[in-house]
């Protein structure tokens, strides 16, 4: 119990340490800053949006960045990401992820449960799937192979996004001065959003077998 306590508070203390160095990097970098790393968290690369937003809402809090902007640099990072996935996905299809995947952090294995996650939910999961952990990066890639109408997939990136980035921005303000409340409140926040997007879809299939039944 003592080793397991002893690690769980390192962990904490190594992360307060790597929040408060994200927020000098973040002051530095400004808004495009905060795009381009959202870019990256919203492509390929295994970049943690949790490490981008809250410290730029903890700046926000301090006065040196504007909330809003910082929501809104979030949400335009996240949906070109989620465009350059989708574009790709349409450009080259599934042989391009097969044969080269292993070399932008698209494995064989997520990829196939996002694609599975897109089959069973349909193109709502591009909203849903915004919001949970893993398949958050890789929903694109499945709505490009689908051909999923451009306009339609924009929106629902754009608005799951949002909700993600919002709550990553307040979670910051709120909570920014201290790294382990961060990480406490981000692991709530998750639970209720796996939760809540269960709930969600559940509804969503209900409606959709409602209106098949009529048809």
């Amino acid at each position: 119990m003592d080793s397991a306590a002893y690690i769980i508070a390192h962990a904490a203390e190594i992360f307060s340490t790597l929040v408060q160095w994200l927020v000098g990097v973040i002051g530095r970098m400004g808004y495009a800053g905060i795009a381009g790393l959202m870019f990256l968290e919203s492509s390929f690369f295994p970049f943690p949006s949790e490490v981008v937003v809250p410290p730029a809402g903890y700046l926000a809090w301090k006065g040196e960045m504007n909330l809003f902007l910082v929501i809104a640099s979030g949400i335009a990072g996240s949906v070109l990401g989620g465009l350059f996935n989708y574009w790709v996905a349409v450009r080259w299809g599934r042989p391009l992820f097969e044969k080269y995947g292993k070399y932008f952090f698209v494995t064989e294995e997520s990829l196939k449960k996002a694609e599975k996650f897109f089959a069973r939910h349909g193109h709502i999961s591009t909203f849903t799937g915004r919001l949970l952990p893993v398949i958050r990066q890789y929903i694109s890639l499945p709505a490009g192979l689908a051909r999923m109408p451009l306009p339609q997939f924009t929106f629902y990136t754009a608005l799951g996004s949002g909700v993600w980035v919002v709550i990553l921005a307040l979670v910051g303000y709120f909570f920014g001065s201290s790294g382990e409340l961060i990480h406490s409140e981000m692991k709530k926040a998750s639970m209720s959003l796996i939760v809540g997007c269960t709930a969600l879809i559940a509804v969503y299939v209900v409606i959709y077998k409602r209106r098949q039944r009529k048809k």
